[in-house]
């Protein structure tokens, strides 16, 4: 039991180091493949410089380089201390070319399907979390208990989330903050092997890594130890995004979002505002979401099976009703309204920015705003206004060359610029 009544069942998983070609799971013919290109890129190489690219153990490495030479695609042009020191030779390079025409992918040695699966389902999330816990969490957001222990179980059985209700009260800020709960990290492989076909896996954009690449792994290092993943896709979403996407180029397949967010969260945010219809997003993930699995699909037409262990959180300011019919809601179990806030909640928001930002805070002027954003018809306060408004502070004290203050006329120039005037 750690600090605030949280504790993770650490997943045991630790796949093991491959120190012979039939224990990596894929064929021989794709392991050369991958030594075939990427010694052709490199024009000379090394045993140790193919085992550190290719994520291949120097065992492996080597048995690949001997069938090469047995076979006269590699000359030996001499010795690097222990290692070899080869190129291709011209039949070498002549294979090469026809490889190339097939796959330019001379990357990490991909996993197979099965182990990722198993990999994938090993490592699923499981918290226990209390509301001590989930405020430490979100400590930098003002959260009322109640929305706190309507999220604690929500959190904890790692279903899907419905987060809504109107715009501006920190749906967003809430679901981005979740993936904070999980304190352990997970095992990601560079690729997927699928048929023959290498599904690009990994992703430095949306992966964060544990570690330096070079750290000696105690595991197979075709796979990357990570943070769990939390994806954010907004209104950019598009129906392609959510398939498998094949680069011709390369000719490899890049992995859809929630194969990248498998272990961790992926929020989908504004949801409604996306170009894909709610309904049809909704309905391509009915089985997903019933069952834990999700089918994709090779060009040729082969359709495979992987894990969907991910919790997916939905945050919109539209009415569930209007986006999904009772079948679909029935099957997203945990909905939560984010309400509008209090006053006094508005008043502790706007005291911890104007803290973190430098901006004088006065109680006195906190009531002043709340009546200037209350007026002109407006009869909601919204979490989003206090920061805002600091911001505007900010930037008319920058324009003046002075310090921010919050006073009346300060307010006023802010609050004329933030509200659109009918």
């Amino acid at each position: 039991m750690s600090a605030g009544g949280y504790t993770a069942e650490r997943p045991s998983f630790s796949p093991h180091f491959p120190d012979s070609l039939d224990k990596l799971g894929i064929s021989d013919i794709l392991v050369q493949d991958l030594v075939l290109r990427r010694v052709f890129i490199e024009r000379t190489s090394t045993l140790s410089s193919l085992s550190k690219t290719l994520k291949l153990s120097p065992s492996v490495v080597e048995t690949v380089f001997r069938q090469m030479r047995h076979r006269q695609l590699v000359e030996v042009l001499g010795m690097v201390g222990n290692d070899y020191s080869f190129m291709l030779s011209g039949p070498g390079r002549q294979l090469a070319t026809e490889r190339f025409q097939m796959s330019q992918y001379a990357g990490a040695c991909p996993v197979p399907l099965a182990q990722y699966t198993a990999g994938t389902k090993a490592q699923t999330a499981r918290l226990k979390v209390n509301r001590e816990r989930l405020r430490h969490a979100l400590s930098d957001l003002v959260v009322t208990d109640t929305l706190l222990d309507q999220l604690g179980p929500a959190i904890i059985s790692q279903a899907a989330l419905f987060l809504y209700g109107s715009t501006g009260n920190g749906k967003s800020s809430l679901a981005e903050r979740l993936v904070r709960l999980y304190d352990d990290d997970v095992l990601i492989p560079y690729a997927v092997e699928v048929d023959g076909q290498v599904i690009l896996l990994y992703d430095p954009v949306v992966h964060q890594r544990i570690g330096p690449e070079d750290e000696e792994p105690d595991h197979d290092p075709r796979w990357v130890r990570c943070r769990r993943p939390s994806i954010i896709a907004g209104g950019e979403l598009v129906p392609s995004m959510l398939e498998l996407r094949m680069d011709e180029a390369s000719g490899t397949y890049s992995a859809p979002l929630q194969m990248k967010a498998n272990n961790g969260i992926l929020v989908i945010d504004d949801f409604g505002r996306q170009l894909i219809p709610p309904r049809d997003l909704l309905n391509r993930w009915i089985v997903p979401l019933d069952r834990h699995v999700d089918y994709l699909m090779l060009r040729y037409g082969v359709k495979f099976q992987i894990p969907f262990e991910l919790m997916v959180v939905f945050a919109t300011n539209l009415d569930p009703a209007s986006l999904a019919d009772e079948a679909f809601l029935r099957r997203i179990q945990n909905k939560i309204l984010v309400e509008e806030i209090s006053a006094g909640v508005f008043d502790e928001i706007l005291r911890r920015y104007s803290l973190a930002k430098g901006v004088p805070y006065d109680q006195d002027m906190a009531a002043y705003l709340r009546s200037l954003c209350l007026r002109d018809g407006r009869t909601v306060l919204r979490a989003c206004y206090p920061g805002d408004i600091c911001r505007i502070l900010l930037s008319i004290s920058l324009y003046e060359t002075r310090q921010p203050r919050m006073t009346r006329t300060d307010l006023e120039r802010a609050v004329n610029l933030y509200f659109a005037r009918s």
